[in-house]
């Protein structure tokens, strides 16, 4: 019987590991779902958009318009949140993950089959809008509920590792946008704007069978299937995790807005670099380059973090982040192609994969099991809803003025000391136990 315990021991570890294996893939599968129809979305209405869904006037003013569809999904996500965090908390994390993943690669496709503003009037953008909120439900709650499946499922001391991998597959989705937008660039701009900007949407469909088929495979995480199965857990997820989790709430917020230096420099940043003479294929092999290292940097620095802290890995990120951000327009203002491969991608690759590949894992430690879901899609959104709307802001700001590029960069620096406010308030979780994570609810 002796010589049973440790085999017995070893094939549960084996099981647990394959198990988690599994939800980082579906992570990252997801991830790169949602980020490619993030990124294409940001890419188009950087470049096209501006041009076809709107009448024809001030081209400022139009591309204030695009980007304004481009915020509006930031105003939906939080109703997302609200709604899947409570699905995922109550019918579990991985329907509710399934039902994110369809509605977001419906709506992408069907923006791909949108009329333009020459053929359908004031409807081509009222639609644009409509498919864009529905994007924006599904994002609400999307990367909180890969986090939390992942962060569950994931060996003890290897939580930040097996969470990263939902930020990687974000990192692949961006490229795999600007791969499918390198070819709509070197088109005419007639064909371009006539049907060439659509097959990016429309290739959308590809990723979004793979990941489906994967996610239909997942299993609940145990830590949630022992509070299903007990009826231990909550009719009102989202009003009981403002009752026992209000602090962890806030600190999720003020850290989330590090993900504004990422929003800005995917949309604003190359509206900007274009408007200043950079090709935009330049821009699109810049963004590639960045993510293509973030795929692989973002679970070493991730595994990091599990062994010396989320803390401290992620507010040198953010501070990394916040003040690259001046060398980077500094960069594109002046057109120098070789340090904007080098700023673009230090920040990409480094400092802001610093603290982009930990929060998933951070974000969900601070939460109880019962709130997870809700806890961390919520708090998400506040800094996400504020990111969506600074390609707008800054755009406003900078206006025709090129060389005026610096209110951008302070944007993302003030975003950069919310972040690292709300993460000197966040307690330390690397080495909590899973079942002892967050506060209790009853």
């Amino acid at each position: 019987m002796t010589d049973l315990a440790p085999t017995a021991t070893a094939a549960a570890k084996q099981y647990q590991l394959k198990r988690a294996k599994k939800a980082a893939l579906a992570a990252f599968l997801g991830g790169a779902l949602e980020y490619y129809d993030f990124f294409i979305y940001a890419t188009a209405a950087s470049l096209v958009f501006s041009k076809i869904f709107f009448p024809s006037g001030d081209p400022t003013v139009a591309l204030i318009a695009s980007f304004a569809t481009f915020g509006v999904a930031y105003v939906a996500r939080p109703f997302g949140a609200v709604v899947f965090g409570h699905l995922g908390d109550k019918i579990g994390r991985k329907n509710t993950l399934v039902l994110t993943l369809v509605l977001m690669g419906s709506a992408t496709f069907l923006i791909g089959a949108l009329p333009d503003f020459n053929s359908a009037g004031y409807w081509a953008p009222a639609l644009l809008v409509v498919l864009r909120l529905m994007q924006g439900l599904s994002a609400g709650a999307e990367t909180a509920g890969a986090s939390a499946l992942s962060t569950e499922e994931a060996p003890e001391g290897r939580r930040g590792f097996f969470a990263s991998f939902a930020m990687s597959g974000i990192s692949a989705g961006i490229v795999l946008a600007s791969l499918a937008f390198l070819p709509v660039a070197a088109m005419s701009e007639a064909d371009r704007l006539a049907w060439g900007w659509r097959i990016p949407f429309w290739l959308s469909l590809v990723v979004l069978v793979v990941a489906y088929l994967v996610r239909r495979s997942l299993e609940e995480p145990e830590v949630f299937e022992e509070k299903h199965d007990h009826g231990e857990l909550v009719k009102l997820p989202f009003a009981k995790m403002f009752k026992t989790h209000p602090a962890q709430f806030f600190q999720v917020a003020l850290m989330s807005f590090e993900t504004v230096t990422n929003t800005f420099m995917q949309s604003f940043g190359l509206a900007y670099a274009v408007s200043v003479g950079v090709p935009t294929s330049t821009m699109l092999w810049v963004s590639i380059l960045g993510n293509v290292i973030a795929m692989f940097s973002q679970p070493l620095l991730a595994r990091l973090s599990d062994r010396f802290g989320r803390r401290p890995v992620f507010i040198a990120g953010v501070l990394g982040s916040g003040l690259m951000i001046f060398v980077y327009f500094s960069v594109i203002s002046t057109g120098n192609i070789p340090m904007i491969f080098l700023a673009s991608t230090v920040i990409t690759a480094g400092t802001y994969s610093m603290s982009n590949a930990i929060y998933p894992a951070w974000f969900s430690e601070l939460f109880n099991v019962k709130v997870r879901y809700s806890g961390m899609a919520i708090g998400l959104q506040v800094g996400i809803l504020c990111a969506g709307f600074t390609p707008l802001l800054g755009t406003a700001l900078v206006g025709a003025d090129k060389a005026n590029w610096g209110p951008a960069a302070w944007i993302v620096a003030a975003s950069s000391l919310l972040a690292v406010a709300g993460a000197y308030w966040a307690r330390e979780t690397h080495k909590t136990p899973l079942r002892e994570l967050g506060n209790p609810v009853r």
